[in-house]
């Protein structure tokens, strides 16, 4: 089951269902006949019967779960991350120049930068339905109330995600505005799955370095280029959602002479809670509503609390088991006034001029209208319905596929200073794409590390091994822990090389050594100990559900991602490894299964311990498996899967697989990749693995550090071609 929510086994293509339980019926009938009379397949291992430390280490006394000890300090160290963000804030804007330099910063905070609006391009039918290009093939759509004589003023009304268009449109045309209602995406289930229609849009966007709000402003801020006259005042007013997209546009557009936002502003810093379509990658470095406040300020911001959602979407029960619906937790809820107050407290007072923070609807409204030049009260009459629109959610799906197929070109430009000339041009030219991976793609917390001090204690012994397990502090608040497995054959001052066996998601250490997932795993730390190298089997943070995905939104929220603790806690592991006298320093390996392999992409080029990756059961072509939404696709893409926080901003301009391979290069690597793994078509494989053989053999020469291994088999460790390649580059003795 824990492969259906990877997307591994196809959620249609019910021959292809069906061709699988047979495959698995027939091979355990096979295995039956095999293993009557027979031992069992996997490692007889038991409890080491001693209570001695590792040497040189302290006793470790723990006696709960250690892998969920180590979740949940990862996730209360991001919550004291946030907290620090959220302090460091203030130092963005110190600058006399801080307003317009974080104004292009937000731009690209929201994908602005990726997309170039469209020329002026209008139409507007005879019952007022307004149809505008924004960029590309992308349209805005709305409806358009005109005034009974000459416009005074033009507003760009945006009401919540639910449609739902106040009377205050209706009045501000009745008092002499020229109104653009702006219809945008709604909350309602995508067709296609049950999930929200915004997170649906969102997920392929995000990787591919853009977001649905950007899409929005830009549609917005395209209407702005038509429904704008030069002789008189141009506003905007959103509710709710609708809210944040008037509250952003306005920021990023001085053409807006005054802004009003009801039921958005106020404290945002726990983004994280929010739904998915909110998620935008490091916006609380920079701005809270405070700091988005002024870049509107001293232009007219008028903000109340009136007209919030109230949006719950499985809510944030962080422990639960897999829920029934796919899809990120979301919570909305209404801020109350001094909520809102104490957000705007923190705008500088020499920026207040020209706004006003209001308990009292009324108030909000009839300000507005008077920055206009027109007087209008609350309205009382009924507003109305925008009647259901596909076309826009259609055009924006179509545009994010486009993207992704030209996706590479944008991969190339940002590649074009690699040097593969020869070796050594590489070699240097590539360290600079390592640090703007390790800092712009992964994100670095850049937090000092502790000293180790490592506690361990006896955990199992076989007929070959003798296991430890294995605990070290890595940075205030975070831990690593892990199941270190020795040869019983090292002799006393001998150094073997180590290779680090990574497992899968909701995975642990425990899963790699023994019976325990044999059928996936092959208890690969533990045969590989018995071949004569010693193991070493982390805990990554990808485990409890809830609890690690949301961790990702706390993270992309300081644009930083799971790796960005994980990465840390690896160089942690393996420098104290390199510190053990029975260690070679200079061989210590990676090797990861599944989301395992998915570390084995991003780990080592950051980790220069790691002289060696093995990626099983996930090379593939990483971007294309993240935002592909065609019918064909769905069958092996993350777009309407379970696992919501597996999308990373912007891959698709800088770093796909075959480019994270190139991060790793010249080290040896590895793909090992079964014929019926779910996870991607062999074809999609095969094509991004070319031409990270085209980089090793035909451009560095040094093709005999990269190999792949084809065998019949499922989403599983081979244990073959793999084991010879360890041989061949580590030599176990």
């Amino acid at each position: 089951s824990q492969f259906h929510d990877r997307g591994l086994v196809p959620a249609r293509g019910r021959v292809h269902d069906l061709g699988m339980r047979f495959f698995g019926i027939f091979s355990l009938l096979i295995g039956f006949c095999f293993h009557v009379g027979a031992q069992e397949p996997w490692p007889d291992l038991q409890p080491w019967d001693s209570n001695e430390p590792l040497t040189g280490t302290e006793r470790l006394t723990f006696e709960g779960d250690l892998s969920l000890k180590l979740v949940e300090m990862n996730d209360a160290f991001l919550d004291r991350q946030i907290e620090k963000a959220v302090q460091r804030r203030p130092d963005y804007w110190k600058d006399e120049n801080a307003v317009a330099a974080n104004r292009e910063r937000f731009r690209k905070v929201l994908g602005l930068d990726r997309d170039e609006r469209a020329e002026k391009e209008v139409y507007i039918s005879s019952s007022n339905r307004a149809k505008w290009r924004a960029f590309d093939d992308v349209h805005g759509y709305g409806v358009l109330l005109e005034p009974e004589g000459k416009a005074v003023a033009d507003v760009i009304y945006i009401p919540d995600a639910d449609r739902e268009v106040g009377g205050e449109a209706k009045a501000l045309a009745q008092a002499g505005c020229r109104v653009l209602v702006v219809d945008i995406v709604p909350r309602a289930n995508h067709p296609k799955d049950p999930m929200s229609t915004r997170e649906w849009l969102q997920r392929p966007a995000f990787v591919l370095g853009r977001t649905l709000p950007g899409y929005e402003i830009q549609k917005i801020l395209a209407a702005a280029d038509w429904i704008g006259e030069a002789d008189r005042p141009l506003g905007i007013l959103g509710k709710g959602e609708g809210g944040l997209l008037a509250f952003y546009a306005g920021a990023l557009d001085e053409r807006f002479d005054s802004v009003a936002v009801a039921g958005y502003f106020g404290p945002h810093d726990l983004l994280w809670k929010e739904p998915a379509d909110r998620n935008l990658f490091g916006l609380i470095n920079r701005f809270g509503d405070a700091e988005i406040a002024r870049m509107i300020l001293p232009r007219q911001l008028f903000v109340t609390h009136h007209g919030s959602s109230d949006y719950v979407y499985r809510g944030l029960d962080l422990l639960q088991t897999r829920p029934k619906l796919p899809g990120k937790p979301g919570v909305i809820e209404p801020f109350s006034f001094a909520q809102v107050a104490e957000e705007w407290a923190k705008i500088p007072s020499l920026y207040q001029k020209g706004g006003l923070c209001t308990d009292s609807e009324q108030e909000w409204f009839s300000g507005f209208g008077k920055s206009l030049g027109v007087e209008v009260e609350l309205p009382v009459q009924s507003g109305f319905t925008l009647e259901s629109n596909s076309r826009q959610v259609e055009e924006i799906e179509k545009h994010n596929q486009w993207t992704m197929h030209h996706a590479a070109a944008d991969r190339k430009e940002y590649w074009k200073d690699l040097d593969t000339r020869s070796l050594a041009g590489f070699q240097k030219t590539v360290e600079p794409y390592r640090e703007k991976f390790r800092t712009d793609v992964i994100g670095d917390f850049e937090e000092p590390r502790l000293p180790f001090r490592a506690r361990t204690r006896p955990y199992q012994e076989g007929p070959k091994t003798k296991s430890y397990e294995v605990v070290l502090d890595v940075m205030e608040g975070v831990m690593a822990y892990g199941i270190l497995t020795l040869p019983k054959d090292l002799i006393n001052g001998e150094k073997r090389p180590v290779v680090v066996c990574q497992h899968g998601l909701e995975g642990t250490p425990q899963d790699v050594i023994g019976e325990n997932k044999y059928k996936a795993y092959k208890a690969f730390a533990t045969r590989l100990a018995e071949e004569g190298y010693i193991t070493f089997a982390p805990q990554n943070g990808y485990k409890y559900f809830d609890l690690f995905r949301m961790q990702q939104f706390k993270a992309q929220s300081i644009g930083k991602t799971l790796f960005s603790i994980i990465v840390p806690q690896h160089q942690q592991i393996t420098d104290w490894l390199a510190t053990q006298p029975f260690v070679d320093p200079g061989k210590i390996a990676f090797y990861g299964l599944s989301y395992g392999g998915k570390s084995a992409m991003r780990i080592p080029p950051l980790v220069d311990r790691y002289c060696l990756s093995i990626c099983s059961a996930d090379f593939n072509d990483w971007v294309w498996k993240n935002a592909a939404t065609d019918s064909e696709s769905l069958r092996y893409s993350y777009a309407n899967k379970g696992e919501y926080e597996i999308f990373e901003w912007n891959l698709g301009g800088t770093c796909n697989y075959a480019e994270m391979a190139a991060l790793i290069a010249p080290r040896p690597f590895m793909v090992e990749r079964g014929h019926f793994d779910g996870v991607a078509p062999d074809h999609r494989v095969a094509l991004e693995f070319a031409k990270v053989r085209h980089l090793y053999q035909a451009k560095l020469g040094i093709g005999d550090r990269c190999e792949i291994e084809w065998f019949v088999g499922p989403h599983s460790i081979n244990a073959e071609g793999t084991f010879r390649f360890l041989n061949k580059h580590l030599s176990a003795k």
